[in-house]
């Protein structure tokens, strides 16, 4: 399960208005199939600042882009893509937005910190260094 502590581990998260609406579906429809990450990624909708245009915003992960982090707890930088359920291959580095690490990522900004708790229950840190552009899929 994801879990974003209070205070200064949670950050303000910024999610396109598009994304904001299809997201706040797949959620719902999640909620018997994967109940702790869709109550995680509601529970961040819910906060999320909704913005109409990225472009007048401070750099942040949206779905479909590649982003590079760091592990803070294991030290190291991965680069991924966050993407819906029925594209994520873990092999290619593309990884769901209902996986605990996918909900922790969406919407936080570059240079910001979130936590959050792996399925199996280890809590982790990471923060995000870089947002590319769009993957072409």
């Amino acid at each position: 399960m994801t879990t974003r502590s209070p205070g200064r581990l949670r950050p303000r998260i910024t999610i396109l208005a598009a994304d904001h609406e299809r997201l706040s579906t797949l959620a719902r429809a999640a909620t018997h199939s994967h109940p702790d990450v869709a109550e995680v990624l509601n529970e961040e909708l819910d906060r999320a600042r909704v913005v109409a245009d990225a472009k007048r915003s401070h750099p942040f992960v949206r779905m479909g882009h590649e982003v590079e982090y760091r592990d803070d707890t294991a030290g190291m930088v991965r680069k991924v893509t966050l993407v819906y359920p029925e594209q994520a291959d873990i092999g290619q580095g593309r990884i769901s937005v209902l996986t605990p690490i996918g909900a922790a990522l969406i919407g936080v900004g570059v240079g910001e910190s979130i936590s959050w708790e792996t399925r199996n229950g280890e809590l982790k840190r990471l923060t995000v260094l870089q947002v590319g552009e769009a993957e072409a899929v």
